[in-house]
């Protein structure tokens, strides 16, 4: 098991620590710091972050949940290989969800928002330069506010319920494939919330949740050993 490469993967005393510690976690295998096969141990991990096994436990049955961890009575917890299946699954319920908050937010955009969604575009393109989790991250925002922008909270925790294996993927395909599209993307998805026009805003956030069907096959192949049915991926959608 590797150790955090980063601060923000360490336990801090401002907030509290069972959301923290499944986060950690939870970052580490999307991050592929912690890979497919490695056993983790309550007792271990508890130590190293110095908390109870309470919330470390907590936290397994969560990830286990969003199916990043495998329990196997008698033997233990181990890290899950990506399932295409699931990625695929994920990425559904994303454009049915999101092509319809583009749509709302396009209805009735204001000035202060777009500003906002201009901004995270510009942070974007700064970590597009090497730092994988930074973008990821402000992608993850980008999405979320119009989530927010559009009332749409609940439907943004079902697609949060169902994105793990999916990040994974994305954290490898910044490795793989040029990010600038992604953010060009995104500008096409803005210009058309400031325009006004609902149906092409739909469209262009289709467009831009489908790009992962192009991209999963290529990442599939070259990183086999992080997939459990890779196999598959010549009869997806």
């Amino acid at each position: 098991m590797g150790d955090p490469k980063e601060n923000d993967w360490e336990v801090t005393n401002d907030q509290a620590v069972g959301p923290q510690i499944h986060r950690i976690i939870r970052e580490r295998i999307v991050c592929a710091d912690l890979l497919p096969g490695v056993r983790l141990s309550e007792a271990e991990l508890a130590k190293h972050y110095n908390v109870s096994r309470q919330p470390i436990r907590e936290a397994f049955i969560k990830l286990s949940d969003e199916g990043l961890l495998e329990v196997r009575p008698q033997r233990g917890t181990y890290v899950r290989k990506i399932s295409v299946a699931a990625v695929l699954d994920a990425r559904f319920v994303r454009e049915a969800v999101e092509a319809d908050i583009a749509r709302f937010v396009a209805q009735e955009p204001n000035d202060v928002f777009l500003g906002h969604l201009e901004n995270l575009i510009r942070d974007q393109r700064k970590a597009m330069k090497g730092d994988a989790r930074a973008f990821l991250k402000l992608d993850h925002d980008f999405h979320r506010s119009l989530a927010e922008a559009a009332g749409k909270t609940y439907a943004w925790k079902v697609v949060e319920d169902v994105r793990a294996q999916l990040d994974r993927v994305r954290y490898l395909s910044y490795f793989q494939f040029p990010m600038e599209e992604i953010i060009d993307q995104h500008v096409q998805i803005v210009s058309a919330i400031t325009s006004r026009d609902p149906e092409q805003a739909s469209a262009a956030m289709r467009e831009h949740l489908r790009e992962i069907l192009h991209t999963l096959p290529d990442i599939a192949r070259s990183r086999t050993e992080l997939f459990d049915d890779a196999d598959t991926i010549a009869s997806s959608p």
